[in-house]
């Protein structure tokens, strides 16, 4: 079995506003190059149980990443991940924000079920640990950028 992911990052923001960023911000701080087409018109997170993950290609078309499994606002985030794999073969992510103080949080990833991809596992496990560390420096940026004089 190859082990879950485990990533974590500490923010300069309220857990509300971290939560807030990652899902009702996602499209402003998600790279556009993580996604199928390369360069998408949108990404889009539903906020909500069963809420679809997305890209909307610049022809208008729809590409599905992931369903949202499990929905805790501002305290838990869950969700079946298959960009650039088939829905079946679909990973799981859960995303906890946890307070430090009022106006500091932690974020703590979960990345888990790669055994669903067969041989691919260890690979595909290997390249998302790269994968989080990047992507996580956007949401940094986008939490510190949206948190200034809001009073997060």
């Amino acid at each position: 079995m190859t082990e879950p992911l485990q990533v974590e990052v500490l923010l300069e923001c309220s857990v509300g506003h971290a939560f807030a960023t990652w899902t009702e911000r996602f499209s402003s701080w998600w790279p556009r190059g993580h996604s199928v087409s390369g360069d998408p018109a949108a990404v889009t997170l539903e906020p909500r149980l069963g809420g679809r993950i997305y890209e909307r290609t610049r022809d208008g078309d729809d590409i599905d990443w992931g369903e949202i499994t499990a929905w805790d606002p501002p305290h838990r985030l869950s969700y079946r991940w298959h960009i650039r794999r088939p829905a079946d073969e679909a990973t799981d992510v859960e995303i906890r924000f946890v307070p430090v103080t009022e106006e500091r949080s932690k974020v703590l990833i979960t990345h888990s079920g790669w055994e669903r991809l067969g041989a691919d596992a260890d690979s595909w496990r290997d390249a998302n640990a790269g994968g989080w560390s990047g992507l996580l420096g956007y949401f940094v940026a986008a939490c510190n950028k949206t948190s200034q004089g809001a009073g997060s």
